[in-house]
């Protein structure tokens, strides 16, 4: 059965990987210590695979009379040990035993750690118990003293030791890969793919390991220096095979003999801790080129070639002088300047106070992101680009993160789409509305309280002390629109932006928040931007409304205007893609029921 989350085109399928592939190759080899570090290590695993061809002494031949040579010495680079063998030839050869021992450790934590990590994870349930118990009672053992009994029973083999010391650790696997799973296992994509009719194994595959790939790949890195320095340790004790050339028998040789001849500790030092560093600072960077941290950009509004798009009709209410908020040029991008990828394309609005702007367009055209630009709220990655944002006459782009951050709540509120995700669900609602009323506005606990209080009747709530001390999950989205519409204007903002503050909601809730807004609007005079798609949002409840297209404002005009005479294509085609060209239908009830389809777009 083909998944629709699966390219039906097969050069589709075959072509995205190689493209995600290359990009993460190039934001890797942009990184300096990613390369330092990679080089690093291919330079160490080159040297220990080529050991056999330089013509190196043998590492365990003996010669007394060579004992103690120091670094320099012809024929012996790096001096001999105690016992005559040569240096240089002891740490290539113990690179290949300390650095496959590693491996070993990493490969068998792996494979146990993640497979019952995404098992249990996913599952949950009977078999997340059962692994998380075995997988606690492993990490409550003593590890050396483990290590010493398979030493006694198994004998000094550093593969041994080694193998048994990759399942000790396999639970830092486990717990990290299982944490991950249990976050995405029930979100819509992944109920998508088991409805699609995905088997477990391949969602799994396709859609969970793409979520566990940078933790796993930063633990492979720290396990793999632990393991080196845990083995080294191991053999510097004794409990390999002493006849095994190795990093920590060439520690145990050099300590005993320190006071004689201090560079015998010195190289295989050197040789151990530039491997896990190495290996610490390549997969920081192997994470950061596979997340792609800082560049991808959200979905492009750029839904039309420059080519396509009519020119932006002049705005018709004239001047934006003493607007409370004035945008100009603003730019927004996403990524370094060699490859930023610009979503808003030098957008020019304005809002006055006691004045509501609709700012609306499909999907994807510009406005949540714009709307974020004004918050300075951009998303990891987002940076304004170009152009100013004055709010009442301050440049809010000149500004520090400090002082934007002072802005907000007590000048600039905000309104998300999402009331639900946008509650913490481990506080009260009270908590959350009287917190930054006591960090902003200085009230004590009662006042804030009272406040608090008050608001919640004033948003229309029934019963405010039963909703101040309930959670979020106790009470419906509507009321938690509500909530979080009380919690924006608990510290008095100047303006509030509220980015499609009815989208999760039904009709007739629609209605009443859209009430509520322009009550509390006319209320307190405060300038509103509203962030839609909806045209019948638009007549309910704004003055003047900005069209925008692709990340551009197309046109500005008043409310009665745009839908009397409007200029450019793109907003006739918004306009009749809504619109029914049939008579206005009667209301025989209440102004409730004309609000509530008008809030839909029927028959605006």
């Amino acid at each position: 059965m083909t998944s629709p989350l699966d390219a039906p085109n097969p050069t589709l399928r075959a072509a995205a990987p190689t493209k995600a592939r290359a990009g993460t190759v190039r934001r890797f080899l942009r990184n300096p210590l990613g390369i330092a570090a990679t080089a690093t290590l291919l330079v160490v695993i080159a040297l220990a695979a080529a050991a056999p061809l330089f013509g190196l002494p043998d590492p365990n031949a003996v010669d007394l009379r060579d004992a103690m040579l120091p670094p320099g010495t012809p024929g012996h680079i790096l001096g001999t040990d105690p016992s005559g063998r040569d240096n240089l030839s002891r740490l290539l050869w113990g690179a290949r035993v300390n650095l496959l021992g590693a491996a070993l450790a990493v490969s068998v934590a792996f494979v146990i750690g993640v497979t019952s990590g995404l098992i249990a994870g996913y599952y949950g349930r009977g078999i997340d118990t059962a692994f998380n118990w075995v997988n606690n009672l492993n990490m409550a053992l003593p590890g050396i003293v483990v290590l010493l009994a398979v030493r006694s029973v198994a004998g000094p083999s550093i593969w041994v030791s080694m193998a048994v010391f990759g399942v000790l650790i396999a639970p830092g696997f486990f717990r990290i890969v299982r944490g991950a799973v249990q976050t995405v296992r029930n979100e819509l994509y992944v109920d998508a793919a088991r409805v699609s009719g995905l088997s477990d194994v391949r969602i799994i595959g396709r859609h969970i390991l793409t979520v566990v790939r940078a933790p796993v790949v930063i633990q492979c890195a720290r396990l793999a220096s632990i393991a080196i320095g845990v083995q080294a340790g191991l053999e510097f004790l004794g409990v390999s095979d002493a006849s095994v050339p190795s990093w920590g028998s060439m520690l145990n040789e050099g300590f005993r003999r320190i006071s004689l001849e201090p560079t015998l500790i010195l190289w295989p030092s050197i040789a151990i801790g530039l491997v896990c560093m190495a290996l610490v600072l390549f997969g920081n960077a192997l994470r950061d080129a596979l997340e792609d941290r800082g560049e991808r950009a959200p979905a492009s509004p750029t839904t039309a070639k420059d080519d396509d798009l009519v020119a932006p009709i002049p705005e018709r209410d004239g001047l934006a002088e003493g607007a409370l908020l004035k945008v100009r040029g603003l730019r927004v991008a996403y990524g370094s300047d060699a490859g930023a990828t610009e979503v808003v394309h030098g957008v020019d609005l304005h809002v006055r106070s006691g004045e509501v702007l609709g700012v609306v367009g499909e999907s994807g055209s510009g406005k949540s992101q714009t709307a974020f630009a004004i918050l300075s709220l951009l998303p990891e990655g987002g940076r304004v680009a170009a152009g100013t944002i004055e709010f009442d006459g301050r440049d809010l782009t000149a500004m520090n993160a400090k002082e934007r951050t002072a802005l907000r709540g007590t000048d600039i509120a905000y309104v998300p789409q999402e009331p639900m995700s946008n509650l913490d669900p481990a506080f009260r609602i009270g908590y959350q509305l009287t917190a930054p009323m006591k960090a902003q506005l200085g009230l004590s606990k009662q006042k804030a309280r009272e406040r608090a209080l008050k608001l919640l009747e004033q948003v229309g709530i029934p019963d405010p002390e039963k909703t101040f001390d309930a959670y979020p999950h106790e009470i419906s989205g509507g009321m938690a629109q509500r909530v979080l519409i009380a919690g924006a204007i608990s510290c008095g903002p100047r303006l509030l932006i509220a980015d499609e503050p009815t989208t999760a909601l039904d009709v007739t809730v629609q209605a009443e928040v859209l009430d509520l807004l322009r009550e509390l609007q006319r209320e307190t005079g405060m300038a509103l931007i509203l962030v839609t798609h909806n045209f019948g949002v638009v007549a309910d409840i704004c003055d003047r409304v900005a069209v925008m297209q692709s990340g551009r404002i197309v046109e500005t005009a008043g409310v009665d205007e745009i839908f009397a005479s409007p200029q450019h294509p793109y907003t006739r085609t918004l306009l009749n893609s809504i619109l029914e060209d049939v008579p206005v239908r009667d209301y025989p009830f209440d102004d409730s029921s004309r609000s509530a389809d008008r809030a839909t777009g029927v028959n605006t």
